[in-house]
């Protein structure tokens, strides 16, 4: 299986990872635009309680719309995703790698396309490093 992203481990509680991961995308151009809080969902729809685990959305509006100008089916891939987990002693953040997402959906040999992957690729790799993963 191709590695998926970055794993980043902080010893900071849940909801400072939460903040923490929020700035460092923002300073890497993307804002969030979905939040899914799903230990909230699997409590509410079935009942069962899972540790706090939630799954940001985040998108660079000018990758995004050069992304799909370039290729519409894209959209099936975005938002890139970062998930955070409570770790009990810390907190742990998985950071997608938009490139291998791509090659993997074969999209990634279009010239125009794999250029924009790997212009996210090493945005989101400096917000791993940012966050002290790299």
């Amino acid at each position: 299986m191709p590695e998926l992203g970055a794993t980043v481990h902080l010893a900071c509680p849940f909801d400072e990872a939460i903040a923490r991961a929020t700035a460092a995308l923002a300073e890497a151009g993307f804002g969030i635009v979905s939040r899914i809080d799903l230990d909230k969902a699997f409590h509410d729809r079935l009942g069962v309680a899972f540790r706090r685990y939630t799954i940001l959305g985040a998108c660079n509006p000018a990758l995004a719309h050069a992304a799909l100008s370039a290729s519409p089916e894209i959209g099936l891939l975005l938002p890139c995703n970062v998930t955070v987990e409570d770790e009990g002693s810390g907190s742990l953040v998985r950071i997608v790698d938009a490139a291998a997402m791509l090659g993997v959906a074969g999209l990634a040999d279009r010239p125009e396309v794999a250029a924009l992957a790997a212009d996210a690729r090493t945005r989101l790799a400096g917000v791993a490093a940012r966050l002290g993963g790299g």
